[in-house]
């Protein structure tokens, strides 16, 4: 039971690292669209959603290796870790 709640912990810490660089990207350019949006008075709706559209599809182009690796690495370890798994 120890050995799941470990791996559990471990692949939400994954997801979050993962995800991280994505979501940090998209606040910036929002927070950015934003005050440019209050300073002009431009209520457009689009103008906030393609731009983080287009630097999330960036980001993840350009962290698309690394993300994957992680996933891998997490991958391998979770099958080297089922015997404990399943208690042999």
């Amino acid at each position: 039971m120890h050995e799941l709640t470990f791996i559990t912990k471990e692949a939400l810490f994954l997801v979050l690292v993962a995800s991280a660089p994505p979501v940090a990207m998209s606040l910036v350019v929002g927070f950015i669209i934003s005050v440019f949006q209050a300073t002009t008075q431009i209520q457009e709706q689009t103008l906030s959603f393609a731009p983080k559209v287009i630097v999330v599809f960036g980001v993840l182009a350009l962290s698309g290796a690394w993300i994957g690796s992680q996933l891998l690495r997490f991958t391998f370890h979770v099958f080297d870790r089922f015997p404990y798994l399943i208690g042999r």
